[in-house]
């Protein structure tokens, strides 16, 4: 009788169960998968075509935390402050910020409804392929990949020199003592260490990185309202409003003649940058309880609430940003990153006091939270994408490990993260930290990129595509059109020379100020483009089913 049931439900659930032969098995038997036994997550995720083999004990809350802390205002908005504030100033952020985040907040609409229709852990690949077939997916799976390393290799790198000056504040001799006093040399050996104790959490437990990202979410939002409170009633000097939302500044080296069509929306980098990682949300879906609802939710719910949280904050950066003369100045002992850098925006308001050490360990502590949860995002899109196959030695890193990590594609992905940071030992004569700045383009373009292919493919479907529980309904139109646009003047831009010594034919051109992300980004895809024609068309079929 059991096994005429399971013979039965074959044909009704359209291969979701593999027919049983001769006598009955026991209910172990890897021959088939018995429904009836699996909750309503793993039943859906059956339906989907695999099998539950992460550990589901992910909440909600984690869901959504995931992506807040990739996100982390912590970092971002003190990582690439300084890219506004020299191409764009005060403007970029006061006027930029809210217009960009809205754009974002519309991409992340989109993604909520197909991950709520396709909760898994490849996420932005299994969309494109189920929406745009087996090339789609594999050039939007490489693409996301790529840009979970460098997203990995930004924030990670981008911390160190927070970790550098602060360890400087307390042992002074440090700055000369250690790496010979190579201020490069001693942020790439943080770098390493910053990726290795990423490493080390991320291959525990499951378990242990849900506590580690809930943790965050706490850490963030007090932290910055910590932050933002010392600065708006510790401060004596301050800028007004007037100032804040009609000053532009131009640093960038480029002509004034070029500032609203160029320079501006180089600094337009900064929120584009902050705000993403987002996807996080769907690569945790098999990880995730209810995830068809509590994916969709921690995409969209993480971009709002960190695109509010970033602005008080950086609105708190312009507001005591009075000594602008030494902000940008180009003086390494006060500005580690060059003019118009974070650092130097607080030191000249607070000093490098108590104040000022506390907010430095505040986002510095906020920035490995958001490391940690990088390299999360990125082993489960390594996973997903090596159990279809796409992954050169695929087998390897789709291997999970007793605690339910697929530690081989953690490890994996911190060493790729590394390498891709190499070009930062060497510095560039320009005095801004290129390297930094290529990989976060490398970063936002990537992903992004990622993004537009499963969302212009569900336009494409328009009343074909089976919605979720979590939908747009008709608005998916409109949205959709203006998601595919942003990211195409996004992608457009975040390719273009950072500095003039960086423009081919300029005068003081040289390799170290040259933004690496056209390169890296469009190297990829023509090596993807002619591994697709000579290779992969013929044996790569999209997502492949488990059960």
């Amino acid at each position: 009788m059991q096994i005429a049931f399971l013979y039965r439900e074959a044909k009704s659930r359209n291969g979701l169960y593999i027919k049983a032969r001769g006598r009955p098995r026991p209910a172990n038997w890897k021959g088939y998968y018995c429904m009836s036994t699996l909750n309503d997550d793993e039943r859906r995720l059956a339906e989907l075509g695999y099998k539950q083999e992460l550990t589901r004990s992910w909440s909600s809350f984690s869901n959504f935390a995931i992506s807040f802390s990739i996100i982390s205002i912590l970092a971002g908005c003190f990582t690439t402050f300084a890219q506004a504030w020299n191409n764009g100033g005060p403007v970029a952020i006061s006027i930029g910020w809210p217009i960009i985040a809205t754009l974002i907040l519309i991409i992340g609409f989109c993604m909520s409804e197909l991950a709520s229709a396709y909760p898994t852990s490849g996420g932005i690949y299994w969309w494109a392929a189920k929406l745009g077939g087996a090339k789609a997916g594999f050039f939007t799976g490489w693409l996301n990949l790529i840009g979970l390393v460098s997203v990995t290799a930004s924030v990670g790198y981008g911390v160190t020199g927070f970790i550098n000056s602060i360890i400087g504040l307390y042992a002074p001799s440090y700055s000369t003592s250690f790496m010979g006093g190579d201020f490069i040399k001693q942020q790439f050996v943080l770098f390493l260490i910053v990726v290795a104790f990423a490493t080390v959490i991320n291959i525990y437990s499951s378990k242990l990185l849900a506590a580690f990202n809930n943790i965050s979410v706490w850490w963030h939002v007090f932290g910055a309202a910590l932050i933002v409170g010392i600065l708006v009633f510790g401060t004596s000097s301050h800028q007004s409003l007037h100032w804040m939302y009609t000053t532009k500044i131009n640093n960038s080296g480029f002509s004034d003649h070029t500032y609203w069509y160029l320079v501006l929306p180089l600094g337009f980098l900064l929120t584009q940058y902050t705000i993403t990682g987002f996807d996080a949300s769907a690569h945790l879906s098999e990880e995730t309880k209810d995830a068809h609802i509590s994916s969709a939710k921690g995409i969209w719910k993480s971009i709002f609430y960190s695109a509010i949280g970033g602005y008080i904050l950086l609105m708190a950066f312009l507001y005591v940003a009075t000594n602008t003369d030494v902000i940008n100045s180009f003086d390494p002992k006060v500005n580690p990153y060059g003019g118009g850098s974070i650092i130097a925006v607080l030191a000249t308001a607070l000093g490098t006091g108590v104040k000022f050490k506390l907010l430095m360990i505040i986002t510095t502590v906020g920035q490995i939270f958001c490391v940690t949860a990088c390299l999360t995002s990125c082993s489960r899109m390594m996973y997903a994408f090596s159990r279809d196959g796409a992954v050169p030695g695929g087998n390897l890193w789709k291997k999970v490990n007793n605690h339910g990590v697929p530690i081989n594609a953690v490890l994996a992905s911190a060493v790729a993260g590394v390498v891709l940071t190499l070009p930062a030992l060497w510095k560039s004569p320009t005095g801004v930290p290129t390297a930094f700045y290529a990989v976060v383009s490398v970063c936002v373009i990537s992903l992004y990129l990622a993004f537009m292919i499963p969302i212009y493919l569900r336009l494409k479907a328009g009343d074909s595509f089976k919605p979720g529980a979590w939908t747009l309904g008709k608005k998916y139109k409109w949205m959709g059109s203006l998601a595919v646009a942003e990211i195409v003047f996004i992608t457009i831009y975040f390719v273009l020379p950072i500095a003039p010594a960086g423009t081919p034919g300029n005068k003081d051109f040289t390799w170290t100020a040259v933004n690496y992300a056209p390169i890296v980004t469009g190297g990829a895809l023509l090596i993807l483009a002619i591994w697709w024609q000579v290779s992969a068309k013929k044996w790569f079929t999209g997502p492949k089913r488990t059960i």
